[in-house]
């Protein structure tokens, strides 16, 4: 199988999209938008994280993402980054879908700013009320696999459970957990 092939058959979907590059890159910590641009198209990801209450989107007089990270270029993921409660979230993501109509949206409900894992309790809750609402979520939620099929089974679009603690470098830390919450619970499979 040539290199061409080898591409064309490597893809993965979410809510219907079909997607070569399994990297989501985001729209944070860079000094401004053109760099954020730049390492977006250096990354060769086609998906790019969009923390919306940390970005212009809409104030022409100030520099706009959009201007830098081309829309047609890049699918947005509008996120939830920041948001601590359910109705953060769902507040939040209903602004993405009236600003640029965006229903592929990744949710991301945190406990707490000093180790930012998620809280679940509050980000099943959040996703119930948004597919109720006909988005596509995305969820970023830790590597509990009961919480992982809870999340699949309220439909979920796609399930990310954190593999280390976020900015730390470890890697994945349980591979047990991110093996079971990858072929859902029920399937038993203790090796990852």
């Amino acid at each position: 199988m040539d290199g061409s092939t080898l591409a064309q058959d490597d893809t993965w979907q979410v809510a219907g999209r079909t997607f070569t590059s399994r990297l989501i890159v985001g729209t944070g910590k860079y000094k401004d938008y053109a760099e954020n641009a730049a390492a977006a198209e250096a990354s060769g990801a086609e998906i790019v994280t969009v923390a919306l209450r940390r970005v212009n989107l809409s104030d022409r007089s100030q520099p706009m993402l959009a201007d830098f990270v081309k829309p047609d270029r890049f699918t947005y993921l509008p996120n939830t980054a920041g948001c601590h409660t359910g109705e953060e979230a769902v507040r939040t993501l209903r602004l993405a879908r009236e600003a640029g109509g965006w229903t592929l949206v990744k949710l991301e409900v945190l406990s707490n700013t000093k180790h930012l894992y998620p809280d679940m309790e509050e980000t099943l809750r959040s996703l119930k009320l948004l597919v109720a609402e006909g988005f596509d979520v995305m969820v970023y939620c830790t590597d509990d696999p009961v919480y992982c099929l809870k999340l699949e089974e309220a439909g979920a679009a796609a399930i990310m459970p954190a593999g280390a603690p976020i900015g730390s470098g470890l890697g994945m830390q349980n591979q047990i957990n991110i093996g079971k919450c990858c072929c859902g619970e029920a399937c038993g499979n203790l090796q990852p």
